[in-house]
């Protein structure tokens, strides 16, 4: 049951520890004492360096890691005309010594435009630096519209909401385009406001900002196929589901029940990439409603804790899961990225490489990859 195409059965979701030395050149640049070329040029050595690694592991995908992003998400959307980015990182402990955690506030603040490339240039060097197939994972458009809702979009540039969502696909629509154009074949959207809406507290505080929990998976089905119908037939789309991932902490639990059937049948989506690293999750039930034409990465690996899995205990996960959909359509990874911000959770470098080593070779032992 060999994949010569992406998803691939052993994947790596996206982002990886940042190693000391683009830690420090991100400081010298926030501060000044580094120009954006040289921060760029510690980057690229340190992206050709870990690009080596993985594929030294036998992944047939490779990302850079995410090295050149603060945040998964607001680095690139910050970048849409339209966009504003307000505040700085915040967290705080309570008496019992659990670390709280707000990032910075997106607000649209003006017409939505893509005047500009993204990750055109990011794509161009990883492309450049790879054996195997280079992926881009970029922040679900899904992104501007959750966490503010309408009160975070501004009523001048869109009384009606209608043109917003229809200027917000345009600006992805362009960049997807610009990436295809670059040689891009392979991309991931980072979602977590759909595994959001799994959370109970999380759907409350949707309805108390004026939105419908049960609605908005479909109003969000609707906005990514806007952007993604039209692509190309060899460009591979997927989406991953996160419940938050900084520092080793989560943000949402919740099984995938209330969002299953519209995310696997409305979405038109290649492939999804879902938590599943512990009962946060839920069971694998909701896999029932996937069609036989879609792809599920099964996020069993946990990047959030450095105890390394078992490989008898993953492909025990795995059978289970096949009991609601084939072996076949199914591939493996950890649960999301090592380091969603410039902060990395709380394992160490060996850690990772062992994890994603573990990925490989389950994978190699259930599928028969090479």
């Amino acid at each position: 049951m060999s994949k010569t195409n992406p998803p691939f059965r052993a994947e790596q979701v996206g982002s990886l520890l940042r190693p000391q030395n683009v830690l420090d050149a991100r400081l010298k640049f926030k501060n000044n004492e580094l120009s954006a070329d040289d921060l760029r040029s510690v980057e690229d050595a340190a992206i050709a360096e870990e690009v080596s690694k993985v594929e030294s592991l036998g992944m047939k995908v490779v990302t850079d890691g995410e090295f050149r992003r603060e945040f998964f998400h607001l680095d690139f959307l910050e970048k849409l005309d339209g966009v504003t980015v307000t505040g700085d990182i915040e967290a705080s402990s309570d008496a019992k010594g659990t670390l709280g955690f707000a990032p910075p506030k997106l607000s649209v603040t003006g017409k939505l435009r893509h005047t500009k490339n993204i990750q055109v240039d990011d794509f161009v060097f990883l492309k450049s630096q790879v054996n195997q197939t280079p992926k881009v994972s970029i922040p679900s458009p899904t992104m501007v519209h959750f966490r503010g809702g309408r009160a975070a979009i501004d009523i001048e540039s869109y009384p009606d909401l209608d043109g917003f969502f229809e200027d917000l696909s345009q600006c992805y629509r362009d960049e997807i385009a610009a990436l295809y154009a670059a040689g891009c074949r392979y991309i991931q959207l980072d979602d977590t406001n759909l595994a959001y809406l799994c959370d109970a507290k999380m759907r409350a505080a949707a309805k108390e900002r004026g939105d419908d929990p049960n609605e908005l998976p479909r109003t969000y089905a609707a906005l990514i196929n806007d952007v993604i119908d039209n692509r190309p037939d060899d460009l591979t789309v997927g989406i991953h589901l996160c419940r938050g991932n900084f520092q080793s902490m989560w943000f949402a639990q919740g099984g995938y029940e209330p969002v299953a059937e519209i995310l696997f049948n409305e979405m038109n989506v290649d492939a999804y990439f879902l938590e599943y690293d512990d009962e946060r999750s839920g069971d694998f039930a909701p896999l029932r409603f996937v069609p036989d034409n879609k792809t599920v990465v099964l996020g069993i690996v946990s990047s959030k804790l450095p105890e390394l899995e078992s490989q008898s205990s993953l492909i025990e996960r795995i059978n289970e899961a096949a009991n609601y959909m084939p072996l076949e359509n199914m591939c493996l990874s950890t649960q999301c990225g090592f380091s969603s911000t410039v902060h990395g959770n709380n394992i160490t470098p060996e850690d990772q490489w062992a994890k994603l080593e573990l990925v490989v070779n389950t994978a190699r032992e259930v599928w028969g990859e090479n």
